[in-house]
């Protein structure tokens, strides 16, 4: 590799960053500030472990404007969080029009406890998922990377080549490869926490428990594995679906399910209000059900 060719791949890392960096503020919400990116004019995306609480948040901008700030929504699967500064007045981070890929040059880019621009290189190490988050929470993909982060860098926005982000940095790490949740799914969540404060997530009314089929119940399906249903709330969506106790659930909308975190995993925001076909094993013979999907409110 020549001279000239290091050179030309610095300056387009350093392109990269200055094109990101006016999207990319110092938020306060813990002793030590961190990072987040401007989803729309009011609005920064960030993660609840930047903001370290829900109260006396304050954004700096990039031209050093410091903004009282409020908790708008947050998302405890991902973990992520919109605050609203009113006279942000920002410039929306660009997005990647294409999802990474594994050996993707990427650069992390954050705020300073000075609020400089701080950036951090490295390339895509893995892409996968889910991820659990904790009581039958997960994140449906995440980004792996081995661009080094401090905890300052929660929030931070992860960009491609170009300057478009790829993702939002949580700043924690798996096997010493730092962990960045996906535009795709960020982007996606900002907007439903933007338009409803939370992200909605389905109630069906019954439990289950992960059972092994026997060889005659596989019909074909080469499945090992189902939900079995062992209770079904009175006046739920599930008993109006006409769900009973020993049902095995193999399928709902078209997804296999395995146990009770992958029907969580399921029951997001799109479902819900909607109908959703469940294929079922009743009596050894396979049926579906149609159920419409509540709204969990607790």
């Amino acid at each position: 590799m020549t001279d000239t060719t290091l050179v030309s791949i610095s300056n387009q890392l350093a392109d990269a960053v200055a094109a990101i960096a006016p999207s990319v503020v110092q938020v306060h919400g813990r002793r030590r500030p961190a990072s987040g990116i401007v989803h729309s004019a009011d609005v920064v995306l960030t993660t609840v472990r930047a903001l370290g609480r829900e109260d006396r948040l304050h954004v700096r901008t990039h031209d050093g404007r410091t903004l009282d700030a409020e908790l708008a929504g947050w998302d405890p699967a991902s973990g992520l969080a919109i605050v609203k500064a009113a006279g942000l007045n920002g410039a929306a981070a660009p997005v990647a029009d294409r999802p990474a890929r594994v050996g993707h040059l990427a650069i992390a880019v954050a705020r300073s406890w000075s609020n400089a621009v701080t950036a951090s290189a490295g390339i895509v190490s893995v892409i996968g998922g889910p991820l659990p988050t904790g009581r039958g929470r997960s994140i449906d993909q995440v980004i792996r990377t081995t661009a080094p982060m401090h905890d300052g860098f929660a929030g931070a926005a992860f960009a491609d080549a170009s300057g478009h982000a790829i993702g939002i940095a949580t700043a924690a790490q798996i096997r010493g490869l730092g962990v960045v949740i996906p535009a795709s799914i960020a982007w996606k969540t900002a907007a439903t926490l933007v338009e409803h404060g939370s992200v909605k997530r389905g109630f069906l009314g019954l439990a289950g428990q992960p059972v092994e089929l026997a060889e005659r119940q596989r019909a074909g399906d080469n499945r090992e594995q189902a939900l079995l249903v062992v209770a079904v709330t009175t006046g739920s969506p599930a008993e109006a679906a006409g769900l009973l106790v020993g049902d095995l659930m193999l399928d709902f909308d078209g997804h296999p399910v395995e146990s009770p975190e992958d029907l969580l995993d399921l029951l997001l925001g799109d479902r819900v209000g909607k109908d959703v076909a469940v294929r079922v094993l009743r009596g050894g013979a396979a049926q579906t059900l149609t159920v419409r999907v509540g709204e969990r409110t607790e």
